[in-house]
């Protein structure tokens, strides 16, 4: 193929497209680069495998540490499983992606993106999502491109495209948009409780950008002289679709309107109508007949088109009627109730959401700073304070299959409630604590994300995790039919399941925090996008008011069996004396106290206990011997040792000096044993500090008020 480069512009940001030089196997392959990023993005077909009924679309990120120039760590030296934020981006490449392919596709199709460079300035993912667009087009594989993705950030009052990771960091938003020539066709987002219209012009400017980088692609598909791929679906049976249709229509109506059925009693009632009105009446038919010659051939078509009229009649309720199938109008929420403190308070916190019949339990644990996750990738950040784990046991949908590690959907909908909470966090010196959040989806019938970002609001505030505000989030749906649309508040599975969008929308009563977007259609308009943003702001704020009900603040106090943090800044020179020779000295003072310490390169040195007297002892033990010793400074110490020409004293915990004989009295003193013994507490100053650091101390000429002030200090409070 012959090479081509194309260079895009966005205030002085280039991004670069180059075709026909690498991967020449693949079916398509641009590398796309900005700045030192750069990302090999290729798309394959092959030959579809037998029984398949859906588009197996497989998308995959691969990150090198070589890219930044760095040698995994561990026995082996080489990359094993993916990172969380791997996962991630391989989501977000996948998701703008997925409904742009036909459906009825099945061929296998596999993206992969393989960052080779990267300069941690530029981040690899946005530029990923537009690369996996030109590798499909370049494949030839049929597409309801071009399409593209950027991030918008926020500093101070201007947007910015593809901002930097410090822009990010600094910002109050960092958003990614995608989109095809139809419309918006994805947006994830996290924000610092930005005003609704502050999003949607954030979202309005980066679909601006996406339309440069849509026609920069067309450019290069017709400069190649490719033309985008067209094929037609395989061929449906219009005698199967009337069959079906002619016996089912009317008893899913029926159904569909029985709003008191629960989602078992109306899966339950769809599935007999397809059983006694096509299956059986298919299978009375004598075996040359042209419905059961079909269907012997094709046996899922029963079920796909049984699903496509459900849908349609579904569908057609709604724009019609305005009725929902479970009764509600188009802008109502689902019953909710919630409860805090659900389990003993050995769990440091927990929280119980319920709204309709999706049910999540959140569970706050608090830890120590050497909890943190170390984050071992390309990207800046190294650690991570605040976690939120997402599990969904297969019993939350009345099914049955093995349990495994978490997958892709597990991880994103934890990253997506995480990225909803940050912005209300204490910082570290706030408080100190590490935190972990894992929600257990105990009843899934939609948005259980949502869910457990009211669930995990809860549970923070039971453990006493001083938030700024309470988070809350709804997810939103749409239904489009020609020219009509119709936008659902807080959908359950059948909408999610047969809709066209699934836009969760979390935030505080003052802005946004986090949104995500996903579409089953190829592209909405920006006013669409807006009237949902602002659609979802009542339901949150209603979800909110009915937490508020059970928890209006953070408790004051955190769980007896959370543990308590006490925390001094030394020296970062004196980090070695703490721990001492082979961590000698730090493990001693753990030994003698029970406490965990943990210390950072900032000298930030963190004791934790349950035992508030233990900790305070560690404390002192840490604060004196770091502590800076000045001639002329008094103490109240306690002998520890006695030898022939002087007493030695422990003025400060870990720290000691010595009284020669002659500085014990003002007056000849034969034997160190006629003035003290051990265990005695003497005042004493400081004499001098020689050159070997050791402390020489002195009974003499110490004032009254000094000796006073010295015991005070000694016997003060606890830290």
């Amino acid at each position: 193929m012959e090479e081509i480069e194309k260079s895009i512009s966005f205030d002085g940001r280039d991004i670069r497209l180059k075709i026909g030089l690498l991967a020449p196997q693949a079916g398509g392959a641009v590398l796309i680069e900005s700045g030192d990023t750069s990302v090999l993005v290729t798309a394959t077909r092959a030959e579809g495998r037998p029984g398949i009924d859906f588009l197996p679309l497989l998308v995959d990120y691969e990150e090198r540490l070589y890219a930044g120039g760095r040698i995994p760590g561990g026995f082996l030296r080489r990359e094993g499983r993916p990172p969380d934020r791997v996962t991630l981006t391989s989501r977000l490449i996948d998701r703008p992606l997925r409904p742009l392919i036909p459906q009825w596709i099945r061929d296998d199709i596999q993206i992969v993106a393989t960052t080779l460079s990267m300069d941690e300035q530029v981040p690899p993912d946005v530029l990923a999502v537009t690369g996996a667009s030109v590798s499909v087009l370049l494949a030839r594989i049929p597409f309801y491109g071009p399409m593209a993705g950027v991030r918008v950030g926020l500093v101070g009052d201007d947007f910015i495209i593809n901002p930097t990771y410090k822009e990010i960091r600094n910002g109050d938003l960092d958003l990614v948009v995608a989109g095809s020539p139809d419309g918006v066709v994805m947006v994830e987002a996290g924000a610092n409780q930005l005003p609704e219209h502050d999003v949607i012009e954030a979202i309005d400017f980066g679909y601006e950008a996406v339309l440069d980088l849509i026609k920069a692609q067309k450019e290069i598909i017709a400069e190649l002289g490719i033309e985008q791929a067209v094929e037609e679906p395989l061929p449906e049976d219009p005698t199967l679709i009337e069959f079906i249709r002619e016996r089912v229509a009317e008893p899913v109506k029926q159904v569909l309107s029985q709003f008191e059925l629960s989602k078992v009693e109306r899966d339950t009632a769809l599935d007999a109508i397809k059983e006694e009105h096509v299956v059986s009446a298919i299978a009375e038919k004598p075996e040359d007949d042209p419905l059961q010659l079909f269907t012997a051939e094709n046996p899922k078509a029963v079920g796909t088109i049984f699903k496509d009229i459900t849908k349609q009649l579904m569908r057609q309720q709604i724009v019609e009627e305005g009725v929902r199938v479970d009764g509600r109008k188009l802008d109502q929420v689902r019953p909710v109730s919630c409860r805090v403190g659900f389990l003993p308070k050995r769990v440091h916190g927990s929280g119980l959401f319920n709204r309709g019949l999706t049910q999540v339990l959140s569970i706050a644990t608090l830890g120590t700073p050497g909890d943190a996750q170390d984050l071992d990738d390309l990207h800046p950040q190294d650690e991570k304070r605040y976690m939120h784990h997402y599990n969904f046991p297969p019993y939350s949908v009345g099914e049955t299959k093995p349990m495994r590690s978490p997958g892709r959907r597990e991880i994103g909908h934890g990253a997506l409630a995480e990225r909803a909470l940050l912005p209300v966090l204490p910082s570290r010196e706030q408080f100190p604590y590490v935190i972990r959040i894992v929600s257990e989806v105990l009843s899934s019938n939609g948005s259980t994300s949502m869910g457990s970002v009211c669930g995990s609001t809860l549970a923070l505030m039971d453990a006493g995790v001083p938030i700024a505000k309470p988070v809350s989030g709804a997810a939103m749906g749409l239904i489009r039919e020609g020219e009509e649309v119709r936008i659902l508040t807080d959908i359950q599975g059948i909408e999610d399941f047969l809709g066209d969008m699934d836009f969760k929308v979390a935030g505080t009563d003052t802005g946004i925090t986090a949104l995500q977007m996903d579409m089953k259609i190829t592209g909405l308009p920006l006013k669409v996008v807006a009237d949902a943003i602002g659609q979802a702001k009542p339901a949150r704020l209603h979800i909110l008011e009915k937490m508020l009900e059970v928890i209006s603040k953070p408790q004051p106090d955190l769980s007896p069996y959370a543990p308590r943090l006490l925390t001094l800044k030394i020296d970062p020179d004196l980090i070695g004396l703490v721990i001492g020779p082979g961590g000698k000295t730090i493990k001693g003072i753990t030994e003698e106290t029970g406490v965990k310490i943990d210390i950072d390169d900032d000298g930030t040195v963190t004791i934790a206990s349950t035992d508030s007297e233990k900790a305070a002892r560690a404390y002192q033990i840490v604060q004196g011997m770091t502590r800076k010793l000045n001639a002329g400074d008094v103490y109240a110490g306690r002998v520890t040792r006695i030898i022939p020409i002087g007493a030695f004293v422990e003025v400060l915990p870990g720290k000691e000096g010595m009284i020669h004989i002659s500085q014990l009295a003002d007056y000849r003193v034969p034997r160190v044993e006629d003035e003290v013994a051990i265990g005695d507490e003497v005042i004493v100053k400081v004499r001098e500090i020689d050159s070997k650091g050791r402390i020489n101390l002195t009974r003499l000429n110490i004032h009254p008020d000094e000796a006073a002030a010295a015991r005070a200090a000694a016997n003060g409070p606890i830290p």
